[in-house]
């Protein structure tokens, strides 16, 4: 029987031009946002250049990129990842306010929250894409 506990962590890339919205990500997920899951392992981004250096390095699990973002938003940055990255792993874009998620579709990212960032609304968009690519326990 697998235990999530031992497994590799989970790479997760929060990308915001603000560190303030890149620690609020992070403080709402924490370490482990659900027992099913392994640990995460935050890879904290600022810049454009730096999201796809690491998105095409093949280690990143999860990317929640701010929509807000200058000058490159997360959605554009999503939708060029989508475009370009053979199977790109799931992307959560923060949007700017809850009747933005239709832009998200857009994107191609499978999931949308709006800020300000609700730490539930956030968990449950991130546990959701990536349970599916933890091996079931039995």
């Amino acid at each position: 029987m697998p235990d999530a506990t031992a497994a590799r962590p989970v790479k997760v890339l929060v990308y915001s031009d603000d560190v303030n919205t890149r620690q609020q990500v992070i403080l709402a997920l924490g370490r482990r946002p659900h027992p099913d899951l392994p640990e995460f392992e935050y890879v904290e981004v600022a810049t454009e250049p730096v999201v796809l250096q690491n998105m095409d390095s093949g280690t990143i699990n999860l990317a929640i990129l701010d929509g807000e973002a200058v000058p490159a938003g997360g959605m554009g940055i999503a939708k060029q990842l989508k475009d370009e990255i053979y199977e790109c792993p799931p992307v959560v874009v923060l949007t700017g306010r809850p009747q933005d998620a239709w832009l998200a579709t857009w994107s191609r990212a499978e999931a949308a929250v709006p800020h300000p960032i609700d730490p539930i609304q956030l968990a449950e968009a991130v546990i959701a894409l990536m349970r599916p690519s933890v091996p079931a326990t039995s």
